[in-house]
């Protein structure tokens, strides 16, 4: 599973005390600093395998920014725990990535066996769990006197518990591939497509210019549950009037535009996602129209997560991966697609950074606790949501007092 390019790093850390002259400037390049937090410092080696070990965990996004974004932060949180002296015994971190293992039903050595797979050193791991064990220690001491729950906020959780909002929306959709060298021209293209206000114009657009399966129907969605679309953009289309469109909703891959045709409010009322579980399948080699047909073929041949498995038989291990996540941690355009989809049904409409057909399959989704969740259950919960607001408040105070400074 390791890329040539980290193993050619961990060998020539491991071979470092071998190399005679040539170590010092192998360490020089390997520890230089990539960050400076006041006076403390993030060095290339600790943003590679931070990134790395993101990999491990199967974390969407942009990973370079996220992983020097989380080491920056890391920084600011252990310099605020030593600041008050807060330390922790070795133990409690070692029984941490123990229950961090146990999260993927793996033992501590069975987690840092694979993770060593990919290039993750195990101080890394230990690194990582420590500062989180660290700063909900310090978060706990520091706010927990203030965090009130009442009998009525507790009653208003349960009363919320038991289901979400029963509006669902009808769309149309036009997704349109970004292809190398014509970003700007699709840009122009999917803009116009934002200034249709009819139906008929929406219809012929999206038969003329979206690359989704739904341009065979004029781009037309069935009815979707509003709470199973990302939070940012409900309140976008509560706020249409039928046959207005979304602006230019950038995509993985692609420019997206969406057109309100109907809301309405169904009997049924749409139990609370807790987690989306889904996969992902990377077909390299860009959208061509091999891979686009081979994208349709297996799109029509799965019913399941798990028939991926047998798609990818054979093929690099990395290419698929399965995710579970709070629907509030999903990004937007991936949230959106997975928001049309009913378990077992998959999406061949994103791609990948690099430009390769990405497949999504919905697993499943796990609803939340109903109201027979106890009112400690509820409690616990909602203390646990003040004390994330009163770290995420103290976390921008330190680093907006912090000198930050990038190499």
């Amino acid at each position: 599973m390791m890329n040539k390019t980290r193993q050619t790093l961990i060998a020539a850390l491991t071979a470092g005390a071998m190399m005679g002259a040539a170590a010092p400037a192998v360490a020089q390049g390997l520890f230089a600093p990539v960050v400076k937090v006041d006076n403390q410092v993030v060095t290339r080696f600790e943003l590679q395998q931070r990134i790395a070990f993101l990999r491990v965990l199967n974390t969407p996004g942009d990973l370079n920014a996220l992983a020097r974004q989380q080491l920056i932060e890391d920084r600011l949180k252990t310099q605020a725990a030593r600041a008050v002296g807060l330390e922790l015994p070795e133990d409690a971190v070692t029984q941490g990535v123990a229950e961090f293992a146990a999260r993927a039903n793996l033992t501590s050595a069975e987690f840092l066996r694979l993770a060593a797979q990919d290039g993750v050193a195990k101080e890394t791991v230990f690194d990582f769990v420590r500062t989180g064990q660290i700063w909900r220690e310090l978060v706990r001491a520091r706010f927990g006197r203030r965090v009130s729950v009442t009998d009525d906020d507790i009653d208003r959780a349960i009363a919320a518990l038991g289901s979400e909002t029963s509006l669902q929306v009808l769309l149309s959709e036009v997704i349109i591939p970004l292809q190398q060298g014509y970003e700007a021209r699709i840009t122009e293209i999917a803009e116009g497509v934002a200034k249709i206000n009819s139906f008929n114009g929406f219809t012929e657009a999206a038969q003329r210019f979206s690359a989704a399966p739904t341009r065979e129907n004029g781009g037309r969605l069935e009815w979707l549950p509003i709470s199973q679309l990302p939070a940012p953009l409900r309140p976008v289309l509560l706020g249409l009037e039928p046959g207005e469109t979304t602006q230019v909703i950038p995509m993985q891959g692609a420019l997206a535009v969406f057109q309100l045709r109907a809301v309405a409010e169904s009997p049924y009322r749409a139990p609370k996602i807790a987690a989306v579980e889904y996969a992902t399948l990377t077909l390299p080699g860009g959208r061509t129209d091999a891979n686009l047909a081979e994208a349709a073929r297996i799109a029509s041949a799965v019913d399941s997560c798990d028939d991926l498995y047998g798609e990818n038989y054979g093929k690099d291990a990395s290419l698929l991966s399965v995710t579970s996540a709070a629907p509030e941690d999903i990004p937007g355009a991936l949230a959106i697609e997975l928001a049309k989809l009913d378990a077992g049904e998959t999406s061949a409409n994103l791609s990948t950074d690099t430009g390769d057909v990405q497949l999504v399959t919905l697993c499943g989704r796990s609803p939340v606790l109903g109201q027979e969740a106890s009112r400690e259950e509820v409690t616990n919960r909602l203390r646990a949501q003040q004390l994330e607001s009163f770290a995420n408040g103290y976390l921008a105070e330190l680093r907006s007092n912090a000198r930050i400074v990038s190499k």
